[in-house]
């Protein structure tokens, strides 16, 4: 029999090592499924489960400007964003207004990403059907471009502009509806043109196109060179998009064209963010494993390739600049352990 002593030792240790691998039970929310941010949410609870960090309770199909606030106040433990929610939280405006600037930005100030997501590139595309010719084509057209309120409809009205010169209610007529109606409004006919985020392939499209075949357009090489663009695509949440014809798809029946053979587009981009107050190591395990698996995340969907997923460059993943959001501290040091670098204006202060 051992002595009593080594028992006790033995027993603690083992104490030990079970609190050191228990899993955390975390909240998460996110946006419904079939999107790239929804992807990145439910892959961690699956690698974070496995890996034994965390149990992640994921509510999708949220309103994410609420669920970014209730990061902000300890409410939800991990949600997805896009970036541009932060900013309108730091500033008081917007879906915050009511919060007002002071209580906005002491909020904002909670927040910390772990990664960042690529929600989706803005373009053009059209069925063949409508004889559209372009973004040259569009005066006079009906062009459906986003919610009725939002981000979404906000910048297709910006990429509308700076790519033909043309206003809504001006040169051409908007036409606006919720998410849930989006492939329905698509389909039927209502507008001649769509002007909307999309993935490569993206979901919306691939159902569309049962009802004929389309036609996607890049923005043209000589406006998205232009200075205005330019700097539009520094604005908060967005980013710069480019790549090779090749190296994306979308379903048959669908053709992408682009005058040099390289696809252009303004990105929506954000991420899965977490209050500061998490722990450096939780937030650590949690970034960590997305790492490990990205190679496992991107083969989950054929959009995912495209997703943004392990770009932490800071122009193309929307950070520093007048994106106020700066990553945790853990998620620094995971990232910089497998050998990517995080630009210092990205880094938390505190």
């Amino acid at each position: 029999m051992k002595p009593i002593k080594s028992l006790i030792a033995l027993g603690m240790a083992a104490m030990l090592a079970t609190t050191a691998n228990a899993a955390e039970n975390l909240t998460g929310e996110t946006a419904s499924p079939g999107g790239s941010i929804h992807l990145s949410m439910a892959h961690l609870a699956e690698v974070a489960a496995e890996a034994g960090v965390a149990n992640i309770q994921v509510a999708a199909g949220q309103t994410l400007t609420n669920s970014v606030q209730n990061v902000a106040e300890g409410k939800t433990d991990v949600a997805g964003t896009p970036y541009i929610l932060p900013f309108l939280l730091a500033k008081g405006r917007g879906p915050y207004s009511k919060l007002g600037a002071e209580k906005g930005a002491e909020l904002a100030s909670n927040l910390r990403a772990l990664y960042p997501v690529t929600l989706g590139i803005f373009a053009l595309y059209a069925f063949d059907s409508k004889g559209i010719s372009g973004w040259d084509g569009l005066e006079g057209k009906t062009i459906y471009n986003g919610p009725p309120r939002g981000a979404a409809v906000t910048n297709a009205r910006a990429v509308i502009q700076l790519t033909t010169g043309l206003k809504e209610g001006d040169g051409y007529k908007g036409v606006q509806v919720n998410w849930g109606q989006a492939t329905k409004t698509i389909m039927d006919g209502s507008a001649e043109a769509v002007v909307l985020p999309i993935l490569f392939p993206d979901s919306r499209i691939t159902q569309a196109v049962s009802a004929g075949n389309m036609t996607v357009w890049s923005i043209p090489k000589d406006k998205w060179d232009s200075e205005p663009f330019q700097k539009y695509l520094r604005a908060p949440g967005s980013a710069p998009f480019t790549a090779p014809l090749t190296e994306i798809s979308q379903p048959a029946g669908v053709t992408i064209k682009s005058e040099d053979g390289t696809f252009r587009g303004l990105a929506t981009i954000g991420g899965d963010i977490v209050n500061k107050s998490m722990s450096f190591d939780l937030a650590k395990a949690l970034t960590k494993a997305h790492i490990d698996t990205l190679d496992k995340l991107k083969a989950k969907a054929p959009f995912a390739k495209q997703a943004g997923y392990g770009i932490v460059d800071s122009v193309k993943s929307g950070m520093c600049g007048p994106n106020p959001l700066k990553y945790h501290a853990g998620a620094v040091a995971a990232w910089e352990e497998a050998g990517y670098k995080i630009d210092d204006c990205a880094k938390p202060k505190s």
